[in-house]
């Protein structure tokens, strides 16, 4: 398996370009899947998890053709297989998101459970329960969900139990298709839901009220092709802030959108870092100073992102003074607190709530990936921490960062995979 060497103490200087969302080409990826005309997809990051749904959709019937570094063109005519079977999304929590598609345009599907990074449950239960509220027959078996809509699905008001992205997503796109309105009442809000629907619109779907609470789905009988460009990582751009702050370095991520990032913005502002945003799609982070400790609950949308949180937490290693870090989203996601605690971190977890002391001295030492953000936590820490670090399992980090060690490299750090 690979791993990554980090030699730690240099300070991160320069700047670094943030790819586009996975979390938004995933879903992209599944609507290619509504329209039997061919859908351009521009700025698909080359990541894990990308790869999977590409595999995914293939096997479903679709030709996929990369052009460039970055942009798929996917030609979804006939679906030949209505479903997702284990083999090929076994790695991936996001299989979920092609129930609806294929419901919406196939009337039925067999789709894998999720499967992917160990952090917690994935409620699939609100995807299944919105597909009947829509007149999709569900049944559940031997790690299998198999839906059925043969007589098409039928809007109504849907009224999500808990905030689900990817519900959300799943939802919106078997909605797109179905007979009269439908409306989608506690939605995410998230900007990966918002750039969905910009690329149904594009495709000739009728939604209103996309980064709301509630959204309105107005079914057609068909939808076209249609380009679109997916969103910047809002994610990456965060760890690569994060990054910078550790190393008490000058770090400028371009290629972002810094309105998907003000959660994160507040808090590093909060814990005595310097943003600025010098030019449109750009921010940078100076951490000339000494770093204060400051609390941070995660959030859906606006809120604090789960998917920046053990960054953040490696982060207040290095902070003064002690830190509250609550994980609302997720019941599993502090196993990276361990393996940050080899490295010399002071952490102690009640529950849903780690607290950190800080300033704490790291040390390099051998550590293993959990899941995908633990990997960045890890990483971060190692850029820091006194001696040479070994990441170990970094398939993890692949699922969700475009060669991230050649990203932080440009920035000074010192980093090499091995195998």
């Amino acid at each position: 398996m690979d791993k990554f060497l980090i030699d730690g103490g240099v300070r991160l200087v320069g700047e670094v370009s943030a790819s586009g969302a996975k979390n938004a080409a995933l879903p992209a990826l599944a609507a290619c899947l509504l329209t039997s005309e061919e859908v351009l997809l521009h700025r698909v990051p080359r990541v894990r998890d990308i790869r999977t749904m590409q595999s995914l959709l293939v096997h479903t019937g679709a030709s996929l053709v990369e052009e460039g570094e970055s942009t798929v063109r996917v030609h979804a005519a006939d679906i030949v297989a209505a479903e997702a079977p284990y083999e090929v999304v076994k790695t991936m929590r996001a299989s979920s998101l092609v129930l609806g598609p294929l419901v919406a345009r196939a009337g039925k599907a067999h789709v894998s459970m999720p499967g992917g990074c160990a952090i917690g449950a994935r409620p699939i239960n609100l995807h299944m329960s919105g597909l009947e509220q829509l007149g999709a027959v569900i049944t559940q078996s031997h790690g299998y969900v198999e839906a059925s809509a043969p007589n098409g699905l039928k809007g109504t008001n849907v009224l999500f139990d808990r905030i689900t992205v990817t519900g959300t997503e799943d939802l919106m796109m078997a909605a797109v298709l179905a007979k009269g309105e439908t409306i989608l009442d506690n939605a995410a809000r998230e900007p990966e839901v918002v750039d969905l629907a910009n690329l149904l619109l594009k495709m000739g779907a009728r939604i209103t009220g996309a980064g709301t609470s509630q959204i309105k789905i107005t079914g057609v009988d068909r939808l076209h092709g249609a380009e679109h460009s997916i969103i910047p990582d809002r994610i990456e751009a965060g760890t690569f802030l994060l990054a910078g702050a550790i190393t008490g370095g000058d770090v400028t991520v371009t290629d972002c959108e810094p309105e998907h990032l003000g959660a994160l913005i507040a808090k590093l502002r909060e814990c005595g870092c310097q943003i600025t945003e010098p030019a449109s799609g750009k921010v940078r982070v100076c951490a000339s100073g000494k770093l204060r400790s400051v609390d941070m609950k995660t959030e859906e949308h606006p809120g604090f992102a789960t998917d920046l949180q053990a960054q953040f937490m490696a982060l207040m290693t290095q902070a003064e003074g002690i830190s509250f870090v609550t994980e609302t989203i997720f019941e599993n996601r502090f196993m990276h607190v361990l393996e940050l605690v080899r490295m010399g971190a002071n952490i102690r977890v009640e529950g849903r709530q780690a607290i950190i002391a800080g300033k704490v001295h790291l040390s390099s030492a051998q550590v293993i990936c959990s899941d995908l953000r633990a990997s960045a936590s890890l990483v971060l820490a190692a850029l820091v921490a006194e001696g040479t670090t070994i990441v170990d399992r970094v398939y993890h980090m692949d699922r969700g960062y475009e060669q991230i060690e050649k990203k932080l490299a440009g920035l000074g750090a010192s980093i090499r995979r091995s195998n």
